[in-house]
């Protein structure tokens, strides 16, 4: 019973991660656009750096309209192609026009719902459309939808999505109005360490803060979940009173976190040592806190959330608080993560970090595979067909495909040169874009359940850290036994 009941909250949390990747990469590839607003929106705006009245016409046009569509053509090629992404932009156009706020949140659900509709009717149209009509049933199929969509999007569907987008806002400003933000921090660390904070900023937050930037400039929405202040404080903590194995590998963890923006890189050190997530909290806090005494904001997401995105999207006026915020959540999450460090009792064999996080992820992760025998049967059937065959492609996947998964890649790539092996495709995806003809899928632990829906009949070694794993040792004398 127990067992039933863990493979179903494995496989509840695997389509909630990748739920988030999925709005991950509806905005990712559109941030350097969301720079770009916000760079404009930094500089030209009455109260920004250089107020110009004329390039301050840029600002609206651009969050109301090419924002919007960015994100629905994107969404709806995801799932249906090109087709489903002009799908997708047609339909937001009228949800754009049938509201008078940034429809982010619209176009988040119109452009997967474009891809979602094309795709069915192509499937449906396949084998119908006679020889030499292909290309006007095609052009007058989508034109047809799409013109229907829009209007939907006018009347009906626009209207619906502001009035909960408005309840959304309502219920966030209530919450600010009281004083409560800072205890987001409460549902935001966890969510992180278990990789679901992409639900949360891309959800939410993100298009609340642009939503708020538009009327005022600047947001603190963008900076609830980012701040790389709680995780720098952690790493720093364990560099200084962390076991043997935890002190030698921080450091590293310090420069891709706080620089580099990768947040997954102190996931890890907290679940080695669950209670420091009280640390992330109240690093969370107080830099919510922070921020709010010194009314700051970003004017864009930061992505990735590190140090250089926050100062290079932080408005005129705001650098104090903002660099406060961040300070403040170090010294806090380094404070209180030091305290439970040098008060726990020191075991002779905790200084192997990799043992540590395993048993920390046992109670973490609530079972971790959807089936133990399927398991069992696939990786038989994998090493089978692999046995006597050389490797000729290695995927790395991630949430996003460009964060832990591209520094594991190069960081493999580089090892396997070393071996004088090149011959082997090695490179990073997102996990649903993971070539299905890879010999091997490497990914990080907690996101094997999504891997495994994604990748059925595909090979996945599982990984604890993407800095230091004997696994990848393994791996790496496998591919120079069969690739020699």
């Amino acid at each position: 019973m127990e067992t039933t009941e863990s493979k179903n909250k494995v496989s509840l949390r695997a389509k909630v991660q990748a739920f988030g990747g999925f709005l991950t990469n509806m905005v990712l590839p559109n941030i350097g656009a969301f720079i770009a607003w916000g760079l404009a929106t930094a500089l030209f705006i009455p109260t920004g750096w250089l107020p110009n009245e004329n390039l301050n016409e840029l600002v609206d046009p651009t969050i109301t309209y090419l924002l919007p569509l960015l994100l629905a053509y994107t969404g709806g090629r995801m799932i249906g192609g090109h087709r489903g992404g002009v799908l997708g932009a047609i339909g937001t156009m009228g949800v754009i026009i049938g509201s008078d706020i940034a429809m982010f949140l619209g176009a988040m659900v119109i452009g997967p719902l474009g891809g979602w509709l094309m795709k069915k009717i192509d499937k449906l149209l396949e084998n119908r459309m006679p020889a030499g009509f292909e290309m006007v049933i095609n052009n007058f199929s989508i034109g047809i939808v799409g013109f229907i969509l829009m209007i939907l999007g006018y009347l009906f569907i626009g209207p619906v999505i502001q009035v909960l987008n408005n309840l959304v806002t309502v219920s966030v400003e209530a919450l600010v109005s009281t004083g409560l933000l800072p205890l987001l921090s409460i549902i935001n660390e966890p969510a992180k360490v278990l990789f679901l904070n992409n639900v949360i900023d891309q959800g939410i937050y993100y298009p609340l803060g642009m939503q708020q930037s538009l009327e005022v400039g600047k947001s603190i929405y963008f900076m609830v979940a980012s701040n790389p202040g709680p995780g720098l404080g952690l790493l720093l903590a364990f560099t200084l009173f962390g076991a043997k194995t935890a002190r030698r590998t921080a450091p590293g963890a310090i420069i891709i976190h706080f620089i580099g923006g990768i947040h997954e890189m102190y996931f890890p050190y907290v679940l080695m040592r669950p209670l420091t997530i009280i640390a992330m909290i109240l690093g969370g806090v107080s830099g919510i806190i922070t921020f709010q005494l010194f009314d700051a904001g970003l004017v864009a997401g930061p992505s990735p959330g590190s140090i250089i995105s926050y100062m290079a999207l932080t408005p005129r006026g705001n650098f104090i608080g903002v660099i406060a915020g961040v300070v403040v959540a170090t010294i806090v999450s380094f404070l209180v993560t030091s305290f439970i460090l040098k008060s726990g009792k020191a075991n002779n064999d905790d200084d192997d970090l990799q043992t540590s996080i395993e048993k920390s992820k046992a109670m973490k992760t609530e079972g971790k595979n959807l089936s133990a025998q399927k398991e069992d049967s696939l990786a038989s059937d994998n090493e089978n067909a692999n046995n006597n065959l050389p490797f000729k492609k290695i995927s790395f996947a991630c949430d996003a495909g460009m964060g832990s998964s591209a520094m594991g890649a190069t960081t493999f790539r580089r090892k396997l040169q070393k071996a004088g092996i090149t011959d082997v495709e090695v490179k990073h995806y997102r996990i649903e874009d993971a070539p299905q003809d890879s010999e091997v899928i490497v990914v990080h632990k907690d996101l094997v359940g999504r891997t495994k829906q994604a990748h059925p009949n595909t090979r996945i070694i599982s990984l604890n850290s993407y800095l230091q794993d004997p696994i990848i040792d393994e791996l790496i004398e496998e591919v120079i036994q069969k690739n020699s």
